[in-house]
């Protein structure tokens, strides 16, 4: 059966493993980050104010939506541990748990979100962007719990190594976003809220379809019948180790563009804003081949770790970031090749031509972070598979938050680099938040192999 051979995948050789299960996951992010991208051409063709109200709704979206993802990264680690240790019964509870608390989670946020909406926008710095960014944001916003529950359900197709489902279903949002965007968005001239209807409806097809396959179908190994839930502290713990850093993680992320915002539009305007918002689309495009590969690496370590195979455990670490790597350098120049026509993508109007020189400036700069974060982001996600979301953390602490942000500012203001300096900042941090990381997870990984052996 499919489902034996998921497992027998993720139970086997690592350098198998982590190939055959970042394909589709690259093949997914690469969908979901063409919708993204979508939006902001689309909506870059209403003004430089809409595409800057997209910039300063997404770090809050992607706090939210990181409680989905840290819930999923929790659940998907754990019962890959259980998986590994061949115990169907708690890793059928592990996930049953995962949507329990996605439920309750959602439901908290998506009030606190609405009601403290405007201030939290004032607050970042929206200024001319702050009625395009409310219209956005209501929407999205009040849809909470459907971008979360999509995280959670995908995250327990992936902890059982099915991710051509899981694929699908991100296909499924991403086509049908990108049908739906220029309607709502032109010809049905809701403007910017086409673009947040857009992404909601296209989202709720998706977790229909899920749900159908884990609640309908039922031929998942893992069985989330209600039967089979018995409720757990230890679970519901064991899931917030990795879920709260993992979902501080993306907290910090958010901090991180706040942050960058502000020296942009000290530096430059809210125009800065737009293009740096345009650049990073593209930049987080690129990492998509190394966010695959990160994600398999969750849940072959978690297997790893779970049957207690360091040889496993140390393969996964070494490999994933060695192809991460290779690939990197790969889409790092073709980046820097075809910035002009790359950045010619954002100006098709009138008024948003004036962003093109701008955008292809920043992304031959940008370009070299793909480079700079391989080997952090393997360590941050071989943490993540075993447990370990606390030092994953730290690791985002130190790389983004405090490396990135210091030397933007450094570069941009101490130095007088202005835009490029704000730009550079942020790959030089990464890559020295990078290079701690992947020492510490080669410390880990031996002490760990002692441990056993002791």
């Amino acid at each position: 059966m499919a489902d034996e051979k998921n497992i027998e995948l993720i139970r086997g050789d690592p350098k198998k493993a982590i190939v055959k299960l970042s394909i589709p996951i690259m093949a997914s992010m690469i969908l979901v980050m063409i919708y993204n991208i979508a939006d902001s051409i689309w909506v870059a063709g209403i003004g430089p104010e809409a595409l800057a109200a997209i910039g300063f709704i997404t770090p809050l979206f992607l706090l939210l939506v990181g409680l989905g993802g840290g819930i999923g990264a929790g659940a998907n680690s754990l019962i890959s541990r259980y998986i590994g240790a061949k115990d169907s019964k708690q890793a059928n509870n592990a996930a049953l748990h995962a949507v329990f608390l996605c439920i309750v989670i959602s439901a908290v946020f998506t009030v606190l979100m609405i009601l403290l909406l405007p201030s939290l926008l004032i607050m970042i710095g929206a200024g001319d962007s702050l009625e395009y960014a409310l219209e956005y944001g209501y929407i999205i916003f009040a849809a909470l719990f459907i971008f979360v529950y999509s995280n959670v359900a995908s995250a327990i197709f992936r902890s059982e190594g099915d991710m051509r489902r899981a694929t699908i279903a991100i296909a499924i949002t991403a086509v049908l976003n990108a049908i739906l965007d220029p309607i709502f968005i032109y010809v049905l001239n809701f403007g910017i809220t086409g673009a947040a209807w857009a992404t909601v409806f296209s989202a709720i097809l998706s977790c229909l379809v899920m749900s159908y396959w884990i609640w309908g179908k039922k031929d998942l190994f893992l069985d989330l019948s209600l039967k089979n839930f018995s409720f757990d502290k230890q679970i519901i713990i064991d899931i917030l180790l990795v879920a709260i850093p993992a979902t501080l993680e993306t907290i910090i992320f958010s901090a991180l563009a706040i942050i960058i915002n502000g020296m942009l539009v000290i530096v430059a305007g809210t125009t800065a804003v737009a293009v740096y918002t345009a650049s990073m689309r593209i930049v987080q495009l690129a990492m998509i081949p190394l966010i695959g590969i990160g994600t398999a690496v969750i849940t072959v370590a978690g297997v790893a770790y779970g049957a207690r195979n360091v040889e496993n455990l140390k393969t996964a670490h070494s490999y994933s970031i060695k192809l991460s790597f290779l690939l990197s350098v790969i889409i790092g120049v073709i980046m820097v090749v075809f910035s002009n026509q790359i950045a010619s993508i954002f100006s098709y109007t009138t008024s948003s031509s004036v962003l093109a020189p701008h955008i292809a400036t920043a992304l031959s700069v940008l370009s070299l972070f793909v480079l700079a974060i391989p080997h952090g982001m393997m360590s941050s996600m071989l943490f993540q598979g075993v447990g370990k979301g606390i030092n994953s953390l730290i690791l985002t602490l130190l790389r983004s938050l405090i490396f990135e942000s210091i030397f933007a500012y450094l570069f941009a203001f101490i130095f007088g680099w202005g835009l490029v300096g704000i730009y550079a900042g942020v790959v030089l941090g990464c890559f020295v938040g990078s290079t701690v990381g992947f020492i510490w997870a080669k410390i880990f990984i031996k002490r760990f192999g002692e441990n056993l052996h002791s």
